[in-house]
């Protein structure tokens, strides 16, 4: 995937680390529950992979004709719906949970939440924003907090045989801290 980045100029602001949480839905989630930054669909001839990112990070759809899984990271009082509900994780340290989509879809996810000192994080930061112009899908935030470093969402999807692998990259300048999400999804 090219980079990609949105045309119109939101002024999203970030929650809090703490006041986030990753969550698992087994069916697509309505497009006015969250704001949209930036977009992106990929095409293959088995699925269609939807990659979001939000102000609260992403929302990733992943569709066959008989599967359909949504994970969406959102601050924990957004409100979401029941049904369909799969899990629930809050982003401390590192969460890890997978899930049987269906007798031949496995999915499994991988959060981890990385407070840096400053100058790592910095070096960190401009490396996924210089990765993330080459390949993926990348939103710059407004820089909104005084510190002059703007927050970045980075998305990048790898298709290979028989497996998906969607890596996620949030940073929080403010609080020199990195949430990042592994997921895979796999025929087995």
């Amino acid at each position: 995937m090219g980079p990609s980045r949105d045309a119109m100029n939101i002024a999203a602001i970030r929650p809090p680390v703490n006041l986030m949480s990753v969550h698992l839905y087994r069916r697509p989630l309505h497009p006015e529950l969250f704001e949209t930054l930036a977009y992106r669909e990929v095409r293959r001839d088995d699925y269609l992979l939807t990659l979001r990112i939000t102000p609260t990070g992403h929302v990733l759809t992943w569709q066959t004709r008989d599967t359909f899984l949504t994970e969406i990271t959102a601050e924990r009082a957004q409100p979401l719906p029941g049904r369909g509900h799969v899990w629930r994780h809050p982003f401390l340290g590192e969460q890890c949970d997978a899930f049987r989509a269906s007798p031949g879809i496995s999915y499994q996810m991988n959060a981890q939440v990385e407070v840096l000192p400053a100058d790592v994080f910095l070096k960190i930061h401009q490396e996924l924003w210089d990765d993330g112009n080459k390949r993926g899908l990348i939103h710059r935030f407004h820089e909104h907090d005084g510190i002059g470093l703007a927050p970045i969402g980075f998305i990048a999807a790898d298709a290979r045989a028989g497996c998906l692998v969607v890596n996620t990259f949030h940073t929080f300048p403010a609080e020199c801290t990195l949430l990042k999400t592994q997921t895979l999804i796999e025929r087995v």
